[in-house]
């Protein structure tokens, strides 16, 4: 089923419009109930556009540090990456690890144009999931900075998935715990490979996944671009998120 709401404008704050302001952005759609937002730089700050990774990354001592870029305007929602990550980390039909958000925009009266926005895990510097669990089954790994699950302590509370600002969580029935994204580390990292499976499979190259503390790596170089904007979704929760949006 297609994640799709459509929501009134006034779904979003007026903090979150303060905040979007003085980073130069407009708010061109409101997606998923508000939670996920289709923004734009406002004309007069492009020059203020690059983005400040090492500020951002402030406080980060993980290497590899592994993050996501995702070039939102190349996604024609062709779901290959939705199917690559199913058969890659055996997910059932119900649940996600990966999807893709769709909303229409209307740019003037009687003219609209549809975006599609690929969410996942963020993988977040600051975590509320792992603040939350009273198990410690979810937590930030030491080495790469992937947040990731060990089923074997989950008790199912669902505390974790109340607590994340990307509703990015799904209870797994198979094994009772909570499931998700965890960059294929286990599939594919762990086994050599350099991409999950979700940027292996796009034929588009919308998701631009890699080391993050590399200056050289593709999605340090995408950041490093001083004509344009990036953002990332909800910056109010505090989390710090590792996946990275913009239209290039």
């Amino acid at each position: 089923m297609r994640n799709e709401q459509s929501v009134r404008p006034d779904a979003i704050t007026d903090q979150e419009r303060r905040t979007f302001l003085k980073l130069g952005l407009k708010i061109t759609g409101v997606l998923a109930g508000g939670t996920m937002l289709s923004l734009a730089p406002l004309p007069d700050d492009e020059a203020q556009a690059a983005f400040d990774l090492a500020g951002y990354r402030r406080g980060a001592k993980y290497k590899p540090h592994y993050g996501m870029v995702i070039r939102q305007n190349h996604c024609v929602d062709c779901e290959k990456c939705k199917e690559a990550c199913k058969k890659t980390n055996h997910v059932p039909d119900y649940g996600w690890r990966t999807t893709i958000l769709e909303k229409d925009v209307e740019t003037e009266p009687g003219k609209k144009y549809r975006i599609f926005v690929p969410v996942l895990c963020n993988h977040c510097l600051n975590p509320p999931c792992v603040r939350v669990c009273p198990t410690k089954a979810t937590y930030k790994d030491p080495k790469t900075g992937i947040v990731v699950m060990e089923y074997k302590k989950c008790i199912g509370c669902k505390t974790c998935m109340a607590a994340c600002p990307y509703n990015a969580r799904y209870f797994k029935e198979e094994n009772r715990a909570i499931d998700k994204c965890n960059f294929c580390f286990d599939t594919r990292l762990s086994k050599g490979e350099k991409l999950t499976a979700c940027a292996a499979a796009c034929p588009a190259k919308v998701r631009v996944f890699g080391d993050l503390a590399d200056p050289e790596s593709e999605p340090s170089k995408l950041l490093r671009q001083p004509d344009k904007f990036v953002w990332v979704l909800r910056p109010e929760a505090g989390a710090r998120p590792f996946i990275f949006y913009m239209n290039d």
